[in-house]
């Protein structure tokens, strides 16, 4: 039988990090596995998982596509829920290096799904993304709405995770929940991502870098919002009632355009941005917005942290860590 124990892939990353320390806050058992991927330095994930680091929480470097160390933990930890957060992120790199992420991604999970269902891990919570959605023509996105049209790789084995979740899920009766997430932000982010990117190089006088005319918009949510977002989606597969696959949004539904962004940047760290203007790159979306209309009404979910807000606390982190 599965054990109280609740496994975490990509546990080093910004989501899986907070999964875990909130999990651990609530009295839970957690296993964390990450590779340590260099797609950004491994000195700030070691940071997060020495932040966490407490009883009950143990913690195995291996990478996902590696099956027989996928089963082995599995096997041994036999845990009862499976948070698979996992993948290489980011819509441009994946542009270059389409091959790497569908291995990652795609491959990846076939791992890990298998080595759960044989291990008779009884849910699982997948992070998908709202970039499933594409440029889609109709907002607020809803889960319902046709997500066909990627225009990324990256989006597209987010797309490919979805439809192997739901497989699964009818094959071998798993509880499969697939949470798209919309472009979550706060303390310990990402550097990659724009706010991170942003208030960093404000920080040191650097110019930032804008890609195209500043109107695109994007619905940023605040990492405490998802984290509480995910716990009420692992509790609700769960339940007889709710059947055993569902899409779940987990978005601020507060979209902002990224002129809009950067002004409210500037308001929390005093200090005014340097622009470069580039154009629109290949793959990026224009517009995320999340309909979450059944979030609320199954979940409970909704978003209570204000972007001014998020900003401030993220901004507060950056220079507490410097």
């Amino acid at each position: 039988m599965p054990s109280s124990v609740s496994l975490i892939t990509g546990v080093a990353g910004f989501i899986g990090s907070h999964l875990a320390a909130a999990l651990l806050r609530r009295g839970e058992r957690v296993v964390g596995v990450d590779n340590f991927d260099p797609f950004y330095p491994r000195d700030l994930k070691e940071r997060r998982l020495r932040e966490i680091a407490r009883d009950g929480f143990h913690f195995v470097e291996a990478d996902i596509r590696d099956r027989d160390a996928m089963f082995h933990l599995m096997a041994t930890h036999r845990p009862r829920r499976l948070y698979h957060l996992a993948a290489l992120a980011g819509v441009r790199p994946s542009i270059e290096q389409p091959h790497r992420y569908a291995d990652v991604n795609v491959n990846g999970l076939v791992s890990v799904l298998d080595a759960a269902r044989t291990a008779g891990c009884g849910a699982i919570v997948f992070a998908s993304s709202s970039s499933v959605y594409g440029n889609n023509p109709k907002t607020p996105f809803a889960e319902d709405d046709p997500v066909d049209h990627p225009i990324s790789p990256y989006a597209a084995t987010k797309k490919a995770g979805e439809l192997l979740m739901h497989t699964y899920a009818h094959l071998f009766n798993l509880r499969a929940a697939c949470l798209r997430f919309f472009t979550v932000y706060g303390p310990g982010q990402r550097p990659d991502l724009a706010i991170a990117t942003f208030m960093r190089r404000m920080r040191k006088g650097q110019p930032i870098t804008l890609f195209g005319d500043g109107s695109t918009s994007r619905d940023y949510t605040f990492i405490d919002d998802i984290i509480e977002g995910v716990l009420r989606a692992a509790d609700r597969i769960e339940q007889p009632d709710c059947g055993n696959y569902r899409i779940w949004n987990l978005g601020g539904s507060a979209p902002i355009t990224l002129a809009h962004l950067v002004a409210a940047i500037e308001r929390v760290s005093g200090l005014r941005a340097v622009i470069e203007r580039k154009p629109p790159q290949p793959g990026d979306v224009e517009r995320t917005f999340a309909d979450l209309s059944r979030s609320r009404s199954e979940l409970g979910f909704e978003p209570r942290t204000p972007l001014a807000e998020g900003l401030v606390r993220q901004w507060a982190w950056l220079l507490d860590s410097e």
